[in-house]
């Protein structure tokens, strides 16, 4: 296997991995992980997520384990830390509700729009609100893409310049099965986006905006 393909394999078995910890790390320290990710900075995150699974008292299950080595293992993680990481059978059910957020989007939602639409493997968008004891959380999900880390960090950038604090930004790649908390949250999401098949005899838009 080349260097490249290692280090690809890495950085999708993080995203992964912080995809399956998304309700359970908390949302400041999931948003720079995945933004250390998605600018190669490999080292930070080696240095901060073993750490923050044993501080924040986490468990991983064997494939959530064997995705931390993968990727962190690689990157100079210490491995009496990623063996000091509490096993559990399966992560608890997650705790967060999710309620449809507005199908007509507003101006951070139309920028996020601008840029999946434009991704390669994007196939559709969806905007929750996630209700918690802080009030409503916006979570923007991405379903399909192409280097999904990328594309997450790209959003999350998006939305901080927006004005969002703690941007939580879900891309699901296609071969994905979507943990509890994203069924969670796409059942209880609206549609923004979805893209469409590519035009044969007529010329048609690349995608279709539901709702507007």
């Amino acid at each position: 296997m080349s260097d490249t393909s290692r280090i690809g394999r890495a950085d999708q078995a993080c995203h992964e991995l912080l995809l399956r910890l998304a309700g359970r790390l908390p949302d400041d320290l999931l948003w720079r992980l995945r933004d250390w990710l998605s600018v190669e900075g490999r080292a930070a995150v080696s240095a901060t997520l073993p750490r923050a699974l044993l501080r924040n008292r986490i468990g991983l299950t064997d494939v959530e384990r064997d995705l931390l080595i993968e990727a962190v293992g690689g990157w100079g993680a210490p491995r009496r830390l990623l063996d000091a990481v509490l096993p559990v059978h399966a992560p608890d059910a997650p705790l967060a509700q999710f309620r449809a957020g507005s199908a007509i989007p507003d101006l951070a939602m139309l920028s996020v729009l601008a840029v999946v639409r434009g991704h390669a493997g994007a196939t559709e968008l969806r905007h929750s609100l996630r209700i918690g004891g802080r009030g409503e959380q916006r979570v923007v999900l991405v379903l399909g893409a192409d280097r999904p880390w990328a594309l997450a960090g790209s959003l999350q950038r998006l939305l901080r310049a927006h004005g969002e604090r703690t941007p939580c930004v879900e891309v699901l790649p296609s071969n994905l099965e979507p943990p509890a908390y994203h069924q969670a949250a796409i059942v209880g999401s609206a549609p923004v986006w979805t893209a469409t098949a590519s035009p044969t005899v007529t010329e048609r838009p690349a995608g279709a905006l539901i709702g507007m």
